[in-house]
C-alpha cells in the first residue's frame, strides 16, 4: 500500500471533515470509527486516513473503517498520538505500515478490507455483554431523567408555526442521506416544518430544502445553515450552561436557549411535539445499541422516555430507502399507473374532482418511481 498527500489533522473527526480537500491525508484520533464520520471523510475525497487510535477495537461492530476500505481509501491505525502534532499541509507519505512526514516516521498497522471484515464479524459476538451494561445504564438514568417528559419544556417564542403542521426532524445518523431522499415526495407535497439537529440542517440544505429550525449544541452545523434557518435553538444543559451559545451570538443570530436533559435529537422531537406538530417524521435517528455506542452514549434513557411520550405521532423514516432496493417492481408499477392515468384522465376530465384525482395519481406515480 502506498499513498501520498497533504496532511489535515483533527482530534474531532466531524470538525476535521469541514477542512478536508480532495486528495488529503486525514490524520485523526478516533477509536471505533463510526459510519457517519467515515462518510463525512469519504464525501470530502480523502486519499488516506491515519488513526492515532484503532479503527475497530472489537468492543462493538463499528462500521466506519469497513466503509472507507470498501471505497479504496488507504488506512493505517495505532500510530500514536504524537502524529497529531503535525501541522496542516505538510506532505505525508504512507508505505504499508510506515508513515513519513516532516522528517519523522511513525509505524502503525496498515489495515485492509478482508481483515476489517473479520474483525467486524468478531465484534458482533461482544454485543450481548455490551447490551446488558447498556440496558442497566438506561434503566438507571431513566429514573433520573424522567422530568424530561413529565415536566413540559418552557417553549421559546418561535418564528416558525408548528401547530397543526407536519414536522420532519433530520439527524445526521446512519443512512440519513438515503432516507431523506426517500421521503422527498412527502416533503414536496406536504411542505412540513423542517428541523435540523446540528449537522442535520446541512443535510436538509444538500437535499435542496431550507431548514426552518436548527436545534443542537452547534458543534457540527455550518454558518450558512444557521443563517438560513428561521429559528435557532441552542440546547443547554439543565443547569443553563450552553457551549454553543457563544458561537451563535458571535454570528449575530437571534438564537434562543432551551435547557433540557437528554440529547439534542430528543429536544428537537419534544419541541415539535409540544408545539403541536402532527405527525412528526424523524430521519437518521439513533435507534439501536450500535448507533448509541458509536456516539459514545452508554445508554438511551432520554431517547426511550421521549419516544414513550410521543410514539403515537412519531414516524421513523430509518430504512425507508431500503424497502425496494434492487428490484424493478416499483418501476413496473409506475408504468402501470401512468398507463391507467391516461384513460381515467379522459373519462373524468369534465368532473369537478378532476384536479384532486390527478393530484393523487401523480403522488402515487412519483412515490413508485422514487422521485
Amino acid at each position: 500500500m502506498h499513498a501520498t498527500g497533504p496532511a489535515r489533522v483533527g482530534r474531532r473527526t466531524k470538525w476535521l471533515a469541514a477542512r478536508l480537500r480532495r486528495g488529503d491525508v486525514a490524520i485523526i484520533d478516533h477509536r471505533d470509527l463510526d459510519e457517519v464520520a467515515a462518510r463525512s471523510l469519504l464525501d470530502r475525497g480523502v486519499r488516506a486516513v491515519v488513526n492515532a487510535d484503532t479503527f475497530l477495537s472489537g468492543r462493538y461492530p463499528a462500521g466506519g473503517a469497513r466503509l472507507l476500505a470498501a471505497a479504496g481509501v488507504a488506512l493505517v491505525e495505532e500510530v500514536g498520538r504524537s502524529i497529531l502534532d503535525l501541522p496542516d499541509g505538510v506532505p505525508v507519505e504512507i508505505e504499508d505500515d510506515l508513515v513519513r512526514a516532516a522528517g519523522r516516521e511513525w509505524r502503525g498497522r496498515a489495515v485492509a478490507a478482508p481483515e476489517l471484515e473479520e474483525r467486524w464479524r468478531r465484534a458482533h459476538s461482544h454485543l450481548r455483554a455490551e447490551l446488558a451494561a447498556f440496558l442497566a445504564n438506561t434503566i438507571d438514568h431513566a429514573r433520573k431523567e424522567q422530568d424530561l417528559v413529565l415536566q413540559p419544556l418552557e417553549l421559546p417564542r418561535l418564528a416558525t408555526r408548528l401547530e397543526g403542521r407536519a414536522a420532519v426532524v433530520v439527524v445526521r445518523g446512519h443512512a440519513y442521506t438515503e432516507d431523506l431522499a426517500a421521503v422527498r415526495p412527502f416533503l414536496l407535497d406536504t411542505r412540513p416544518v423542517l428541523i435540523g439537529v446540528d449537522g442535520g440542517a446541512d443535510a436538509i440544505l444538500q437535499a435542496g430544502f431550507r431548514p426552518d429550525m436548527v436545534v443542537g449544541d452547534m458543534d457540527s452545523v455550518s454558518d450558512r445553515a444557521l443563517r438560513l434557518a428561521r429559528d435557532v435553538i441552542v440546547h443547554a444543559y439543565p443547569d443553563g450552561r450552553a457551549p454553543g451559545w457563544t458561537r451563535v451570538k458571535a454570528l449575530g443570530l437571534p438564537a434562543r436557549r432551551v435547557p433540557a436533559a437528554g440529547t439534542s435529537e430528543d429536544l428537537a422531537l419534544l419541541l415539535a411535539y409540544q408545539g403541536g406538530a402532527r405527525p412528526i417524521v424523524v430521519v437518521g435517528a439513533h435507534t439501536n445499541i450500535v448507533d448509541f455506542l458509536e456516539k459514545g452514549r452508554p445508554g438511551m434513557a432520554s431517547t426511550f422516555l421521549t419516544r414513550l411520550l410521543i410514539g403515537h405521532v412519531l414516524i421513523d423514516a430509518k430504512g425507508v430507502s431500503r424497502l425496494y432496493r434492487g428490484g424493478r417492481r416499483p418501476v413496473y408499477a409506475g408504468y402501470l399507473l401512468a398507463a391507467a392515468a391516461l384513460p381515467l384522465g379522459a373519462i373524468f376530465a369534465a368532473l369537478p374532482v378532476t384536479r384532486i384525482i390527478a393530484r393523487l395519481w401523480w403522488l402515487e406515480l412519483r412515490m413508485a418511481l422514487g422521485w
